[in-house]
């Protein structure tokens, strides 16, 4: 129970849960990572043709915003207008997979060089070539 008054960043909390249900949230659909998806029953949010309902994402684990899909991404933005249950996005050949933000973990990228890597940093002017303009 007090897990969850306090862990924000680890699911929803209760004040999140109660606010749902205040505003009558319904749930909308989840998506692959088990994200849940929630919008107001009534409009509060002004937009181009008067209100528009406010919409929520309650994460599944750690509350990072890059494990929000693209397709659920445009609907919490009112880009779309069904969600991506009822009209899902075309995936395209060329699209990737959905990888979630690894900044600040081991598996973050470190380019070569990085102070960050587990052997130190290499030489990095093995490749620098400086430019000198032609005609001075």
């Amino acid at each position: 129970m007090f897990a969850k008054l306090f862990t924000w960043w680890n699911t929803s909390t209760l004040g999140t849960s109660f606010t749902l249900w205040r505003k009558g949230a319904r749930l909308v659909g989840t998506d692959e990572q088990g994200n849940r998806y929630y919008e107001e029953a009534g409009s509060s949010l002004p937009g181009s043709e008067g209100t528009r309902p406010r919409r929520w994402v309650v994460y599944h684990g750690i509350a990072e915003a890059s494990r929000v899909p693209s397709d659920w991404h445009g609907w919490l933005h009112h880009t779309f207008d069904e969600a991506p249950t009822v009209a899902p996005l075309t995936r395209r050949a060329f699209e990737k997979d959905h990888l979630p933000n690894m900044t600040g973990t081991p598996l973050a990228y470190h380019p070569k060089g990085s102070l960050a890597l587990a052997d130190g940093p290499k030489n990095v002017n093995d490749d620098y070539e400086a430019w000198s303009p032609e005609n001075v």
